[in-house]
């Protein structure tokens, strides 16, 4: 219902390879950790969002989307569902071409608000498990 096909491609192929990693740290036993490895190998540039910002997968890390100091072309969400909304809503500010929210992370409201400023979106969706789809 969130996560057409062709949104998924285009995001995948069409909204840039810059990615920001909300809730990326260096914890390894985390889903983002794992994710943000594929979506390097993938040719994605993964910058991590995350309070400590500390320094993942050769990028250096940011506390939020707005201390970035370049453009941003996705987002890809890791926080739970009552925090994603604000996460959302940091991306359009930001100036991001698109939003994922990660497996599990919800938020109709923050899914049209997104949509209504022009990002394209998608919910509950893991873009580790769509990528390698798109390559063969």
């Amino acid at each position: 219902m969130y996560a057409d096909e062709e949104t998924i491609h285009r995001i995948l192929r069409d909204s840039g390879d810059t990615w920001a990693v909300v809730g990326l740290s260096n914890n390894r036993s985390r889903a983002a950790y794992g994710v943000a490895d594929v979506l390097q190998r993938f040719g994605k540039r993964v910058v991590p969002v995350h309070p400590k910002a500390e320094r993942v997968h050769g990028e250096d890390g940011y506390v939020s989307l707005a201390d970035i100091p370049f453009p941003v072309d996705v987002v890809d969400v890791f926080v739970n569902s009552e925090l994603a909304g604000a996460v959302a809503d940091e991306a359009v500010a930001a100036g991001a071409r698109a939003v994922w929210f990660q497996l599990g992370v919800v938020d109709t409201e923050a899914y049209g608000r997104a949509r209504a400023a022009g990002l394209d979106m998608v919910m509950d969706r893991c873009p580790a498990i769509e990528i390698p789809a798109l390559k063969r």
